[in-house]
């Protein structure tokens, strides 16, 4: 029986399978369970990232300790912050980027990364030490001698800090804000430093410094020669050198040191600052002017350093252009970039130089009422020193004269 018109016919007969295709589905259906089994998972998803290995923190330590080793401080530091970045409890990266710090001149920097090791040891004694140093540099010498002493209480046996301590010292001395006793503590530090850690940079560096203090000066150089040996790329070890060879005198090795600092600081005032009053002292006024400007020109709100040109064109005779910079350096002014520079209040040496060769240059143009105030606060605020003293009273003198009108006040030359 069936239906007609229907598709559905029940008697319809069935056609035999075909082998072939029953044997092609079956090849479709294992490849498609290998794809699902075996290689999917090995497939990685789309538009994920693809994962990059992790450089492993020592060896961002390796490659900086290299580049310090060449002298290559900025780049060291570079790659010791990339290491923090890995690793920011580590705290021999702090201290070694303080020590970087320090060598560059970047004293914020330095306290800064001192400070971030102490805050995973508040009593590591190279961390305080470290600290000191840095407040020390930055003038602040109380805090300094504190912090210091607590890192020696900590590590007695550790020279360092007794080296750092006499060094703060002896700049505490240098300054004017220390006495004779300042003085005798920072020799006994030196000198303990040196019996705890006699070969150590920072030993002969802190006993140059004493050395130097007390007018040693060449056993200061050799102290100094034995901390450059030691690291020949700290610009610093150079100008203390060079002033140790000037005031020998030795000028020649004097001007050779402060231009080995000048690659290793291009952009510092010292080397260039230390240069030309060298070649000053040797009477070569051309090239003590030269320095004196490239000076200028990387600090231009020193007035210390418009001190030193203004005294330098006064011994070339260039009155006027003396008077122009020693004017600022005394009353303060503005750069030539519009920048303020404060004047210096008198105070002993050199300031005072900068007085008195202003007066004299006033004096010796006929501007006799500012050089008079000038020569009479000399002999009111220095009156123990004898040079200025003098120079005073030669002010005075030549102003007297003129009014006298027995000397003519000096014509200014044209200046280009």
């Amino acid at each position: 029986m069936y239906l007609r018109g229907s598709h559905f016919n029940l008697n319809r007969r069935r056609r035999r399978s075909n082998p072939v295709r029953v044997v092609v589905l079956v090849m479709l259906i294992g490849a498609a369970l290998y794809v699902n089994q075996f290689v999917v998972p090995q497939t990685p998803p789309l538009f994920v990232p693809t994962p990059t290995p992790t450089r492993a923190p020592e060896s961002y330590a390796i490659e900086a300790e290299q580049l310090a080793n060449q002298g290559k401080f900025l780049q060291a530091i570079q790659v010791y912050r990339e290491a923090l970045l890995v690793d920011p409890k580590n705290p021999s990266y702090h201290l070694a980027l303080a020590r970087l710090y320090l060598y560059t001149k970047q004293y914020q920097q330095a306290l800064e990364s001192a400070g971030n090791a102490l805050l995973q040891n508040p009593n590591n004694a190279q961390a305080l030490a470290l600290r000191g140093y840095a407040l020390g540099l930055m003038g602040d010498y109380l805090q300094a001698e504190a912090v210091l002493n607590q890192a020696i209480e900590l590590d007695p046996n550790n020279p360092v800090p007794y080296a750092y301590l006499a060094e703060v010292l002896g700049l505490k001395v240098q300054s004017g804000e220390g006495d004779l006793v300042t003085l005798n503590r920072a020799i006994d530090l030196s000198r303990k430093a040196q019996s705890l850690g006699p070969d150590l940079l920072e030993t002969h560096r802190a006993r140059g410094l004493v050395l130097e203090l007390t007018a040693n000066y060449a056993d200061a150089v050799r102290e100094f020669e034995a901390a450059i040996a030691q690291n020949k790329y700290i610009p610093d070890l150079y100008l203390a050198l060079g002033r140790n060879y000037r005031a020998i005198p030795d000028y020649p090795k004097a001007i050779q040191a402060f231009g080995n600092a000048i690659p290793l600081a291009p952009t510092d005032p010292l080397p260039y600052m230390y240069l030309s009053k060298t070649y000053l002292a040797t009477g070569e006024l051309t090239r003590a002017l030269q320095y004196a400007q490239q000076a200028l020109s990387h600090a231009p709100t020193d007035p210390f350093l418009y001190g030193n040109l203004g005294v330098i064109y006064y011994r070339t005779r260039d009155y006027v252009r003396a008077i122009q910079y020693l004017r600022i350096a005394v009353r303060g002014g503005t750069s030539e970039d519009g920048q303020p520079v404060q004047g210096l209040a008198l105070d002993y040496y050199p300031i005072s130089e900068y007085y008195y060769t202003y007066g004299l240059a006033l004096a010796r143009t006929g501007e006799c009422d500012e050089a008079v105030q000038i020569a009479r606060a000399l002999l009111q605020g220095v009156s123990n020193e004898d040079v200025s003293v003098s120079n005073a009273q030669e002010i005075l003198n030549i102003c007297g004269s003129q009014a006298a009108g027995t000397l003519p006040a000096t014509q200014p030359s044209a200046t280009p």
